[in-house]
């Protein structure tokens, strides 16, 4: 597969509680390709199962990825594969892929993680710190103790832009989110990933505080997908077929019992994966991947979740299984 790199696990570490720190590098010992702060690369798993995991080292290591996985106790799989992995064990990945970049151009940059949504502010604090950009970076979550990566981002190059916010220490230490983005400067970017309801807090806020939308910039690594709704048609003029697809079925799913696997990896509209080409047809978004502008295109769309205003949409598979 041209697509993927064969890794060896240099290192692996449980920091908090359930974290895993593993160090990869390439199994031929050769550089890796390089990566923007802010990329993340799926890890193709022996069952065909595939994840995708933001890499979380500095831009700057051409011979060491890292990455932070949360053994999720909702997890469907991914993270416990990935907490079985040991020091010496290879496992396969894409090459880094960056739906997340930062905007250099921007006067002063916010990054907030909730939990393990701070792995690729990681990344991002430190490109903008070695570039010599203004920023801060705001860690939220439960107790401290149950938080990967905070002794390294106590003592590391860019500490003191770091600020912790834990529930279980004092109201004083509280994230007063409202505060801190009231005095952004004019074109300030903000920049969160964590728990669904932490992210829509802050970009709700940071749009209440009158930071534009295409400054505030978000990546879900769990979210829930509303696939409901009513029955339609599916044709794919290439393989020759129309398919149904029934009311709260999955176009995915509606292929695959045609005999069209079309490839798919997170199941959630986040990823892209089974991102598919609209020939006719609206289709009803209801992913997290498109922009709001390539939604209102309305000439890709997300297979896993979402589903088409019109009686029938012509569409153009890119990959399938």
């Amino acid at each position: 597969m041209s697509d993927t790199i064969k890794l060896q696990v240099t290192q692996r570490e449980l920091q908090g509680e359930d974290v895993l720190v593993i160090s990869l590098a390439s199994a031929d010992g050769q550089d890796l390709p390089t990566f923007t702060a802010g990329a993340h690369i799926d890890l193709h798993f022996d069952d065909g199962m595939v994840r995708q995991y933001s890499l979380c080292s500095s831009p700057t290591d051409h011979k060491t990825w890292r990455l932070g996985i949360l053994k999720a106790p909702e997890s469907r799989g991914g993270s416990v594969a990935a907490h079985r992995l040991q020091a010496g064990d290879e496992v396969m990945a894409s090459l880094p892929r960056n739906l997340f970049p930062l905007d250099k151009t921007a006067s002063h940059t916010y990054l907030f993680g909730g939990g393990i949504g701070v792995t690729p502010m990681l990344a991002m604090a430190d490109e903008l710190h070695r570039e010599g950009h203004s920023f801060e970076l705001h860690y939220c979550g439960k107790t401290r103790k149950r938080m990967g990566f905070v002794d390294e981002m106590t003592q590391g190059l860019y500490a003191s832009q770091v600020h912790f916010h834990f529930d279980d220490e004092g109201e004083e230490q509280r994230l007063q989110l409202a505060n801190v983005l009231k005095q952004a400067p004019n074109n300030a970017h903000v920049y969160v990933c964590g728990p669904e309801g932490f992210m829509d807090w802050v970009i709700n806020t940071a749009l209440a505080s009158d930071i534009p939308a295409g400054q505030v910039h978000k990546e879900y690594f769990n979210k829930e997908a509303d696939a409901s709704g009513d029955a339609f048609e599916v044709e794919l003029p290439e393989q020759g077929i129309t398919v149904q697809v029934r009311e709260n079925q999955s176009i995915v799913n509606a292929l695959s019992e045609a005999g069209v696997r079309v490839k798919v990896s997170c199941e959630q509209g986040i990823c892209g994966t089974c991102l598919a080409n609209v020939l006719e047809g609206v289709p009803d978004h209801r992913d997290s991947y498109l922009t709001d502008e390539e939604k209102q295109d309305n000439d890709q769309i997300i297979l896993c979740c979402s589903r088409s205003k019109s009686k029938k949409l012509v569409i153009e598979v890119f990959e399938t299984e």
